[in-house]
């Protein structure tokens, strides 16, 4: 018995990105400057969509949850990152472990299905205009989003159960700078097998599913391009969807690689470096890539600054 409560009495030990400790300096001052430059970014986002009424779009609906998603992501994950980073490494408890690692695991999950829909939407908006806002409605809207939040956290909940289900009785030691749940099933003492199995068929679903509803729904978008006779067409198409695609190859090819590939023994190493990617980089190039060229943002903000430059003189 004193074995089996092992892990859970002292919790979990974090290597974190590396040993030395003046890389632990300049990576903690990148990661909070990212943290921060993300946390702004996507607070703008959200703030223009609700108050700029020509924003209130389903396009831009999606986009301000995947902000709030974004910020609630990063958060879960990169503030413990920072303070391991200037201590060395981290000791999490089991608890502690538990809720970052499933609250984690429930935003990203979520993540992916709301770029999914996503692409459904920009599909709509395209190949079928005339059905597009019957099929988007505001109360479809809102049952699509919150579909997205409910679905990630039972994903999540079941990956709590299933994970913390066996007996941990040591090694402690995680090869990564957060607790990501599906690298804590190497630690049990148990047979996972079945575990293993059902948590790989879950991850397939639940990425390869709403990855699958975006190949298709950008194979009909080019097909429609490929139709339109004005360039202006092509061109507005291609900004309005391109900005979409550059951030689902990111933060997709990094889940699979990740969740669903195989992987070797002999790069311990590579996992979290990948997982910077779609941690760390994904939530920050979300609000550059969406306002770089919009049109619609920047209309946003010179209202929302010529406004406040209004109220000052008054």
């Amino acid at each position: 018995m004193r074995a089996e409560n092992f892990t859970s009495e002292i919790g979990f030990i974090l290597l974190g990105l590396t040993s030395h400790q003046n890389q632990r300096i300049a990576l903690f001052v990148v990661f909070l400057i990212m943290y921060l430059l993300t946390v702004l970014g996507n607070l703008l986002i959200i703030i223009l969509v609700h108050m700029d009424a020509k924003l209130n779009t389903p396009m831009y609906f999606f986009l301000s949850h995947l902000a709030m998603l974004d910020i609630a992501y990063v958060t879960s994950s990169l503030p413990l990152a920072l303070v391991h980073l200037l201590v060395g490494k981290g000791v999490v408890s089991s608890i502690g472990c538990i809720l970052q690692g499933g609250t984690g695991l429930s935003f990203g999950t979520t993540e992916c299905l709301l770029l999914g829909i996503m692409a459904y939407d920009r599909y709509l908006a395209i190949c079928n205009p005339l059905r597009y806002a019957s099929a988007m409605n505001r109360k479809h809207q809102h049952l699509l989003a919150i579909s997205c939040w409910i679905l990630g956290a039972v994903f999540s909940m079941v990956n709590i159960v299933l994970i913390f289900g066996h007996s941990f009785c040591g090694p402690n030691h995680i090869n990564h700078f957060n607790c990501e749940l599906r690298f804590l099933i190497d630690l049990a003492c148990d047979d996972v097998n079945l575990t293993r199995g059902i948590l790989n068929s879950l991850s397939v679903v639940v990425v390869l599913v709403p990855f699958s509803v975006i190949l298709c729904s950008y194979c009909c978008i080019l097909h429609s391009i490929f139709q339109m006779q004005s360039v202006a067409g092509h061109y507005k198409v291609f900004s309005t969807c391109g900005s979409h695609l550059v951030v689902v190859t990111l933060f997709y090819g990094t889940i699979i690689y990740i969740y669903i590939t195989p992987h070797s023994s002999s790069s311990p190493d590579k996992n979290k470096k990948v997982a910077i990617l779609y941690i760390v980089v994904t939530p920050l190039l979300n609000p550059i890539i969406y306002t770089l060229r919009n049109k619609d943002i920047h209309r946003a903000v010179i209202k929302v600054l010529k406004r406040r430059k209004f109220e000052e003189k008054s």
